[in-house]
């Protein structure tokens, strides 16, 4: 290859280098760096290097990526070695020589497309393959788009593989843990074939588009579920999970991950929308983009960006789910990304919302965003990408109508929803809750509010007047009912409850008239899907009183849970209704409650002092607060650096009202934060989980 430049190898100093990128939990044996950042190589040559300022002259570094390079679309970018390095574009400089060896600097422009890359040594007209290295974003580069100013942040929204999702209802969010695992050994070779696939159905072969996350997060997105596209994981009606697994039982990503690639890039069975973002945010950590899970409560999913939604309910108070086009959700899950939009004004850079579940469009694709969430907030439902959808979603209006026995239909007075509420998200170095509901709304009532509300309306009525497409569904202002002023109806009971626990009702009835009100009440317990959809109508009882005038009349109910307990759901959500109708108006008033019940059935205990690569033992114990066993107990349990994989514990029968303990023998790999996980699966309970996270000592 030229006098002087017998090649010999290079040594790409992986150890030093990952390090220095925050990439030594990925990989300590192949080189991954992050853009806009130099790393180190050393090439060393089998004869001592003569007339080494000629040489230099003409020998080259050529860094290539692409797809399919014999196809035409890689990237092929040459750049000279020199003295001096360019740390805003490739180049490679001269640090160190000896007789047989060179130690270069070689730098990525902040801006380069991420992927994996082939680096060749080229002097005169011979090349040389020198080997490969995976290039990702960098929150910790000023120039990348993806830069995270906050350090404390970085490590959370980026390093941290181990996190927590809320399930629940607005009043009292439970915590679930998810195992993000991004780092784990061949996940990002996984990430990098998604990223490749979503590119091809969506028919993007420009390589060089991976320098826009904007643009790395819609082809992960588009392959998260597969309605359209043969996606990672496959969505079903909630409760029907025949032939796979209950998307409560996942603990983590990285099993989802790895039986898509198992069986040839089938889809996995199943997801709903927190599977959907816990897998979205694994993928794109791993790729260098700052991504968080966010648990919204009372979702209008579906709404087609419209701001009025419509539920239907019988006269007992059940939910009506023969139309599906639209309905408040109890919870929905979606991500957000950081990223400055180079695409928008500087104004709606920053967190990005990313909905990876699927949506029932008539056309186009079923993921939305990345959305602004500075956007959102402001009610700029024009912008790209999707921000008409996440406002309508989190700012509608949803008006309950009564369906009689007769078909007619009551405006359920009382009975109106308002949707965006508790919008949440793990807090930063702790397993608190943040509420960051402030970030897409202005306070309810406000000013602020309600000019961003009034804006939002005329960019619809204007989309309304100028659209010719008739499948395109927008309202304008949703119509208020106007309440008669007889009657009303509150309803109130415990946030949540455990297992086991009775479930208490206060009913307050008032009669602002000044006649007496002859007035049915009808009070019922359905368990919920997260989706809103009863499951079954548990409990029900009807009540007649005669409300005098100016008469306030509390009611107050304790529902056995024995009753409660048969058919909870995997997310354990009751509804709690009560239906008031005024016999000789014939007007109907109703109020719901939803409630959660929490798991603290399984308690973990761990030693207080424990050291990397030393045995230890933790210890499980399982409570059944029931009068009647709990049959076919299977415990698993998960701990990425403490436990090798998932292992299963079969406990068989535990006794009513006992607690039955579990040994746990475990040695830890890894020092630092570890978290380890337990769930609970038999048929009278659906995957109750709990989790304790401790401090491992370096050995």
């Amino acid at each position: 290859m030229g006098q002087g430049l017998s090649f010999k190898k290079c040594d790409f100093k992986v150890p030093m280098n990952n390090n220095n990128h925050h990439t030594e939990e990925i990989s300590t044996e192949r080189l991954i760096v992050r853009r806009g950042q130099p790393f180190t190589i050393t090439v060393n040559f089998s004869a001592p290097v003569h007339n080494y300022l000629q040489q230099m002259k003409r020998t080259f570094l050529i860094a290539q990526t692409g797809r399919h390079p014999s196809k035409g679309d890689e990237i092929q970018t040459e750049f000279p070695i020199s003295s001096l390095g360019d740390q805003k574009q490739w180049s490679a400089a001269l640090e160190e020589q000896d007789l047989c060896s060179w130690t270069l600097t070689v730098n990525t422009p902040a801006n380069a497309p991420i992927g994996q890359y082939t680096l060749l040594l080229r002097a005169s007209q011979t090349s040389h393959d020198l080997g490969e290295f995976t290039l990702l974003f960098n929150p910790w580069c000023q120039d990348d788009e993806v830069f995270l100013p906050n350090e404390a942040q970085r490590q959370e929204y980026i390093l941290n593989q181990e996190g927590v999702i809320y399930w629940g209802t607005e009043n009292a969010a439970i915590a679930q843990p998810w195992d993000f695992s991004q780092f784990e050994q061949g996940i990002v070779d996984i990430c990098f074939t998604l990223l490749c696939m979503g590119e091809h159905h969506q028919g993007e072969k420009d390589p060089t588009q991976r320098r826009s996350p904007v643009h790395v997060c819609r082809a992960v997105a588009a392959m998260l579920n597969c309605n359209e596209l043969k996606g990672i994981l496959t969505e079903c009606e909630a409760g029907k999970y025949r032939n796979g697994t209950p998307p409560s039982k996942w603990l983590g990503s990285s099993p989802i991950l790895w039986q898509w690639m198992a069986s040839k890039r089938q889809p996995v069975r199943y997801g709903h929308c927190w599977v959907f973002a816990a897998v979205m945010c694994s993928v794109l950590r791993c790729l260098g983009i700052p991504t968080r899970v966010v648990t919204g409560f009372t979702w209008a999913h579906n709404t087609k960006s419209s701001l009025s939604v419509d539920e239907y309910y019988d006269e007992d108070g059940t939910l009506l789910t023969q139309d599906k086009r639209a309905r408040v959700w109890t919870f929905h899950v979606w991500n957000e990304c950081w990223m400055a939009r180079a695409d928008l004004p500087p104004q709606y850079s920053g967190w990005q919302a990313l909905d990876a579940t699927c949506q029932e469009k008539s056309e186009g694709r079923s993921f939305c965003g990345p959305a602004p969430v500075h956007a959102i907030k402001e009610g700029d439902t024009e912008v790209d990408y999707d921000v008409c959808y996440f406002f309508a979603a989190i700012n509608a209006k949803c008006q309950v109508w009564i369906q009689r026995a007769d078909d007619t239909l009551k405006p359920a007075f009382g009975g109106t929803k308002y949707t965006g509420n508790n919008i949440s998200t793990k807090s930063v170095g702790s397993e608190c809750c943040e509420d960051i509901t402030h970030n897409y709304k202005y306070p309810e009532g406000s000013l602020k509010e309600k000019g961003v509300l009034d804006k939002a309306y005329r960019s619809i009525r204007k989309l309304e007047t100028t659209t010719s497409s008739s499948s395109t569904q927008f309202s304008s202002i949703p119509i208020a009912l106007e309440e008669p002023v007889n009657l009303s109806l509150h309803l109130q009971s415990s946030s949540s409850l455990q297992p086991g626990q009775d479930i208490p009702l206060s009913i307050e009835m008032s009669n602002h008239s000044g006649e007496e009100k002859a007035t049915q009440l009808v009070v019922g317990v359905q368990s919920l899907h997260y989706n809103g959809v009863p499951i079954i109508q548990l409990w029900k009882e009807e009540f007649n009183f005669n409300l005098q005038s100016n008469e306030v009349h509390n009611l107050k109910i304790l529902v056995p849970y024995s009753w409660c307990g048969k058919e909870l759901g995997e997310n354990h959500l009751l509804r709690l209704t009560a239906v008031l109708r005024d016999e000789a108006s014939c007007y109907i008033y109703l109020a719901q409650e939803e409630i959660s019940v929490s798991d603290p059935l399984l308690t973990i205990e761990l030693p207080k002092n424990m050291v990397q690569y030393q045995p230890s033992t933790a210890r499980i114990s399982l409570l059944n607060p029931f009068p009647k066993p709990l049959e076919q107990c299977v415990v698993a349990v998960a701990g990425q650096g403490l436990i090798y994989r998932q292992r299963k514990y079969r406990l068989g029968s535990v006794q009513a009202k006992s607690t039955q303990e579990l040994q746990i023998p475990f040695t830890p790999i890894q020092a630092g934060p570890r978290r380890l996980t337990a769930q609970l699966t038999c048929p009278q309970l659906q995957s109750l989980k709990s989790y304790r996270t401790t401090d491992i000592a370096a050995a």
